[in-house]
């Protein structure tokens, strides 16, 4: 069993999904994953995506995790399928303008901060709850929030990690709980290559791989 079929078997065992990061990876190492049966592909930044998506199967889900530019935001309006880093209400704003230009709804989710990195992105709580009231009361009826996005303080510490996940899955929580409470905010996405076990158990159901799939990333 190699890692993708390690991957795959841990999801199913918490019914979560997984996102294949090929970032700066080839187009022939995403396929390989592809022809493996995985649809779902994310990369960091969009002139990125760009250039692979019309070298791959028209089939494959992108979805876009890294930090996003407004002014990216209409090269990939027309065929994103999620969006996982808006961390704004001018992001938010733009997603729904160009969503309505393409006539399309874009699944979206909040990215909070939840390291005690300052370098990490991500909306404050109070904003994200802010912005999830806004979201419920249909003022962006071109976008549906299918959840939150977080990510966690890069370090050996376990036990920090694993409490600022829980932080992530609280919000998650009195969100489903108060303001989104359609079946389609459903998820919790957290955890990537040297977390991703560690954020399933706090109750992640969508993780973010690159590394353990593809191997090193190759920075030009």
């Amino acid at each position: 069993m190699d890692t993708l079929d390690k991957i795959n078997k841990k999801l199913k065992e918490y019914n979560a999904k997984l996102v294949a990061v090929g970032k700066t990876h080839p187009v022939e190492a995403i396929q390989k994953i592809y022809d493996r049966g995985q649809r779902v592909f994310g990369e960091n930044r969009v002139q990125e995506i760009l250039e692979k998506k019309d070298l791959l199967p028209a089939d494959i889900q992108w979805q876009m995790i890294g930090n996003l530019q407004r002014n990216k935001v209409k090269y990939i309006a027309p065929f994103i399928a999620m969006i996982h880093s808006v961390d704004s209400e001018k992001l938010l704003s733009e997603i729904q303008r160009q969503a309505e230009k393409n006539h399309r709804v874009i699944d979206i989710l909040l990215e909070v901060h939840i390291a005690k990195e300052n370098t990490k992105e991500g909306m404050s709580r109070d904003t994200l709850f802010d912005l999830a009231e806004k979201i419920a009361q249909n003022t962006f009826p071109n976008i549906q929030c299918r959840g939150v996005m977080g990510m966690a303080t890069f370090t050996d510490k376990q036990e920090q990690v694993k409490s600022e996940f829980r932080i992530l899955k609280t919000y998650f929580d009195k969100i489903k709980g108060d303001i989104l409470t359609k079946n389609s905010f459903d998820t919790i996405s957290m955890g990537m290559s040297g977390d991703y076990e560690m954020a399933l158990e706090e109750g992640s159901n969508m993780v973010r791989i690159g590394s353990l799939i593809f191997g090193q990333r190759e920075y030009k």
